[in-house]
């Protein structure tokens, strides 16, 4: 009984070991993971959440709007634009070079936010 504990507690230690061996940045990932490079936003309550986001070159944001009425996402350079999004329909946008890129509902012109892209 106590050769078997004794095996069993290294089996884990040697797998915690090998766990732990492992880069951050790739933890948990697989190279077709693309939830890496995807950050959501959240349309609710006439706004957009988070009002600001940080995002490196290269990321994905979905916005998800979970309001009752319709919304959309529009940049005011007009570099994206979605369609009209009902409740529970999705828009999402690739920022492929550094920037900050205001946007706005078009629909409901005081609802405001920024992406800034590094």
């Amino acid at each position: 009984m106590r050769r078997n504990t004794w095996i069993l507690g290294n089996v884990i230690l040697l797998a915690a070991l090998a766990l732990a061996a492992r880069p951050v940045s790739t933890f948990g990932a697989t190279p077709d993971d693309k939830s890496a490079s995807e950050v959501a936003v959240k349309i609710d309550n006439f706004s957009f959440s988070p009002a600001t986001i940080t995002v490196a070159a290269g990321t994905t944001i979905r916005w998800t709007n979970h309001d009752d009425i319709p919304h959309t996402v529009v940049s005011e350079d007009k570099t994206f634009k979605s369609k009209v999004l009902d409740t529970d329909e999705q828009f999402t946008y690739t920022f492929t070079k550094p920037g900050t890129y205001s946007y706005f509902c078009s629909i409901h012109p005081k609802m405001t936010a920024k992406v800034v892209v590094q």
